[in-house]
């Protein structure tokens, strides 16, 4: 059962082309990857869902109802979440009123949104660093963190935008095991990365892109052995 669907999404910038009639669909709880090489609108893709930028033409379904001309927070509201490839927390709030902030999305009682972000930075393995102010943390807690403010807001999708880039073995491992957690619980989520060993251990599917249109969706190794994929990523000797 589809969750997403994007029909002949386009984007452009002045007389730049950053997503060019690109459709395709995300099933209801699978992890499906969206991969490219850097510059080819895989972030312009989050934006044109998250409404962070308005598309230039096509049509995008949550749900089965149409959501491109819903403002950014009402985006959020129906259910829809996500981190930023570059991490935006409320830098001089703690960690704890962080992801509060999330939960104030769907309440307004403060206890019910202190309850709620207690349950999720225990989730997020973020027990010792809740009273920490965010500015302080290292990049892979502040990762960590950018995905508890956003699961705080209890998305029905969510969309990570990079989070294992910046991060050594040992804790991409760890992220990997918390976005598999997260698919768990009924979270349908849609990932960018640029780290192939991620996408090919993590994703159900995975959707390639070069220049704003696909080269190639499909199982991860089908994808992986691509012509068009290696040439995107090597180079045209190499495919």
């Amino acid at each position: 059962m589809g969750i997403l669907e994007a029909r002949g999404i386009t984007k452009r910038f002045g007389g730049l082309t950053a997503v060019n009639d690109l459709s395709f669909k995300v099933d209801k709880g699978e992890i499906f990857g969206i991969i490219g090489p850097n510059g080819s609108g895989k972030t312009t893709v989050f934006n044109m869902i998250s409404r962070f930028f308005p598309i230039t033409a096509g049509e995008i379904y949550f749900n089965d109802k149409r959501i491109d001309a819903l403002p950014a927070h009402e985006i959020c509201k129906i259910g829809i979440g996500r981190t930023f490839q570059v991490v935006k927390p409320l830098r001089r709030m703690t960690v704890q009123e962080n992801v509060m902030a999330g939960a104030f999305l769907r309440t307004s009682n403060i206890n019910k949104a202190r309850n709620k972000a207690a349950e999720i930075i225990k989730f997020c393995n973020l027990d010792g660093y809740r009273s920490r102010v965010a500015k302080g943390l290292p990049i892979p807690l502040r990762k960590r963190l950018e995905i508890a403010r956003a699961l705080a807001t209890e998305p029905e999708l969510l969309l990570l935008d990079e989070t294992c880039a910046g991060l050594n073995p040992k804790e991409s491992e760890a992220a990997i095991d918390l976005i598999r957690r997260i698919r768990d619980t009924g979270v349908t989520i849609i990932i960018i990365e640029h780290i192939m060993k991620v996408m090919m251990g993590i994703s159900d599917r995975i959707l390639a892109i070069n220049f704003g249109k696909e080269i190639a969706m499909g199982k991860p190794q089908e994808v992986a052995n691509h012509p068009e994929v290696i040439k995107a990523y090597l180079g045209e000797a190499y495919a």
